[in-house]
């Protein structure tokens, strides 16, 4: 059945997104704003006032449509302490760091990995680290506050209502088991589950549109707003809006400033076949069910060494001079080892460090997606990826990037799809299920040149030897 206009809110790490789609799902607008944590206390906190004034001023653009429902989704690293309706503090930031006696007595706490599929990750990444720490820092709050994941946070600013969903809660939080579908041993040892907020489905309405917000935007006040979900999720639930990948084993690459490849549905996930130590995670998807997942920060690797204001790998205008640069990188061995965000990835032991470093800026953004398509073969290695791979999100306009890993992979058909409304219109379907994608997938042809070489000299460079 046809609804009217839906708008998505999209709170990433790095932008927050607000797009307009109809019923037959064409996207009619997109906005944009980017997110700048801030300090307090000496923590950096998100900026939360700063989005939610953006939100009002971007919902308001879309006054004169008949909008019916609104979708939030959101990273699946923070969480809102909710007292007496209203914000007790600023959620931390992930990248926050985590004092080491907090970190080591949180530590003990800890279920298995077997038991939970969350891998022991650094600074604020595992969400029940932040809330332990927040128990510390904020006690008297955090003793009487109802507890959301972020996504589920923008559903209470907007409608009043409190509520929690399982792909936010099961996204490498240390809160949830994924055998049981509830909440993991410590959650409920620690008292943790009884706090947070009521669960429902991404689908379900959390509530209608508060009043004061619906004054402040020209919206309804009948508009419905959904309990939403965790953003790497969402990408999954598009892509198998596509039939070809509706029934099969095939893996969604989601890029943007983590790269997050989940494998559905694939063989039962089960968490102890994956190394918990290389970012190796189990997903839950909107539906409850285990999702073998790896992931790295692709997107702040690649940024941190070309820049954020310059001209970027995925520029439509510079993708022939940048795979026009490849042969020449192959041919010198030039290429960066990972890590560039310690602790993370399929390598996060390593230090990262150049071998004939190329100068041409050409040839450094070139081998710059090299290495991403490098790491991302070794994460999909890890969750057995095979089948069909969709490359979604922005970096699946880096052409040299997409066609890399399809030389890597030889055995694996690589498809692109839209590289900006993938996330959104997962939102989307959770609304009508049987919504299909607008526009076709593409297959990716494999870069020519000798890649499998350069991989092996790629992983003989920093790999131990036997």
């Amino acid at each position: 059945m046809k609804i009217g206009a839906t708008i998505v809110i999209d709170l990433g790490k790095t932008l927050s997104k607000v797009t307009l789609w109809d019923a037959d799902g064409r996207l009619l607008d997109r906005q944009t704003r980017p997110n700048t944590p801030f300090l307090a206390g000496g923590l950096r906190r998100l900026d939360v006032e700063g989005i939610g004034g953006w939100l009002i001023e971007a919902l308001s653009a879309h006054a004169g449509y008949p909008v019916q429902a609104i979708v939030p989704v959101g990273h699946a690293a923070a969480f809102a302490a909710i007292r007496n309706d209203n914000l007790a503090f600023p959620p931390l930031d992930y990248e926050q760091s985590i004092p080491d006696d907090v970190f080591e007595t949180y530590r003990a706490q800890r279920d298995p990995f077997e038991v939970t599929g969350s891998p022991q990750l650094p600074a604020g990444l595992n969400l029940g680290a932040q809330i332990w720490w927040a128990e510390r820092i904020h006690p008297e709050a955090m003793a009487e506050a109802t507890l959301l994941p972020w996504a589920q946070y923008w559903a209470w600013f907007l409608s009043g209502k409190s509520v929690s969903e399982v792909t936010s809660l099961g996204c490498h939080s240390d809160l949830w088991e994924p055998a049981s579908r509830d909440f993991s041993p410590m959650a409920q040892r620690l008292g943790w589950a009884t706090r947070f907020a009521p669960l429902v489905l991404a689908g379900d309405t959390a509530g209608r549109l508060r009043p004061e917000i619906a004054r402040a935007t020209g919206l309804s006040a009948d508009v419905r707003v959904l309990a939403g979900l965790h953003d790497s999720n969402a990408a999954l639930h598009a892509a198998h809006g596509f039939a070809e990948l509706a029934d099969q084993d095939a893996t969604v690459l989601s890029t943007g400033t983590w790269f997050i490849a989940m494998r559905r549905p694939g063989e039962v996930a089960e968490s102890a076949v994956l190394p918990a130590g290389r970012d190796c995670l189990i997903n839950v998807d909107v539906e409850g069910c285990p999702v073998p997942s790896a992931r790295f920060m692709g997107g702040r690797e690649i940024e941190s060494v070309i820049g954020i204001d310059t001209r970027r790998v995925d520029i439509k205008p510079d993708q022939p001079a940048l795979l026009a640069a490849v042969p020449g990188l192959l041919e010198c061995g030039a290429m960066l080892l990972p890590t560039l965000a310690p602790g993370c990835g399929p390598f996060p032991d390593h230090g990262a460090r150049w071998i004939s470093e190329p100068t041409d800026w050409h040839a450094r953004r070139a081998a710059m997606c090299l290495y991403a398509a490098l790491v991302a073969d070794a994460a999909l290695d890890l969750i057995g990826s095979r089948g069909c791979l969709l490359v979604e999100g922005r970096f699946a306009e880096a052409e040299v990037f997409v066609h890399a890993l399809a030389a890597l992979r030889p055995q694996t058909q690589v498809l692109t799809a839209n590289a900006h409304n993938d996330v959104s219109f997962g939102a989307i379907r959770l609304l009508n299920p049987d919504l299909r994608p607008q526009g076709d997938l593409t297959p990716v042809e494999p870069l020519s040149g000798d890649i499998q070489a350069y991989r092996e000299q790629w992983r003989a460079a920093f790999e131990p030897h036997p």
